[in-house]
């Protein structure tokens, strides 16, 4: 799927919900003082899975995420270019490229995921059929690390509306909670769509 993302076409993971809609599940979501990282460890989320045909889940993310794209038979790519939306930068090299799970493993360890069983944190840690995975540029991901929306946010702001849609709809398709702080930044990143 392409879409327009400021001057630049790439392409991206399927969109989350409109504003509305995006409104609407951040009244849902349970508000609760963050958890604990005790325990946390992210081996606990089995991630960059077997996609079929010799395919990780990265290896699948940036297939999808690039222009141009092509693969060896290990299906690492040989070529391509990746437009990271978070800071409008455009690379050549997949190496330049982090996969960045939009709601961190580590939060939503803090936010109910450290309940779940294995199989339902690797689904989560390696879900394609949502807005959790993205390709960016791999320094601001590590900017990024496991903060939510109140501690951190994309450095282009033409993109805060979606990074709050996105979030929203991951911690809504997986019942995860939010803080009061999280939610006031959600709420504030809404008003910029």
């Amino acid at each position: 799927m392409l879409v327009a993302t400021g001057s630049a076409v790439s392409a991206a993971p399927p969109p989350p919900p409109g504003e509305a809609t995006a409104r609407s599940r951040l009244a849902e979501l349970t508000v609760r003082a963050e958890g604990s990282s005790s325990g946390y460890d992210r081996e606990k989320f089995p991630h960059w899975s077997d996609q079929g045909g010799s395919c990780s889940t990265r290896e699948k993310v940036l297939e999808r995420d690039g222009r141009n794209v092509t693969v060896g038979s290990d299906c690492y790519p040989t070529g391509g270019s990746w437009y990271s939306p978070y800071d409008g930068a455009t690379w050549n090299r997949p190496s330049d490229i982090d996969i960045d799970h939009m709601v961190a493993l580590a939060e939503a360890w803090r936010s109910g995921a450290s309940s779940w069983t294995t199989s339902r944190r690797e689904a989560f840690a390696n879900d394609l059929g949502s807005s959790q995975l993205w390709a960016v540029t791999d320094n601001v991901n590590q900017s990024k690390s496991d903060q939510d929306p109140a501690e951190w946010t994309p450095p282009r702001a033409e993109f805060h509306c979606m990074y709050a849609r996105s979030w929203i709809d991951v911690k809504w398709r997986y019942d995860l909670t939010v803080d009061s702080a999280e939610r006031a930044a959600l709420e504030g990143l809404l008003n910029t769509c």
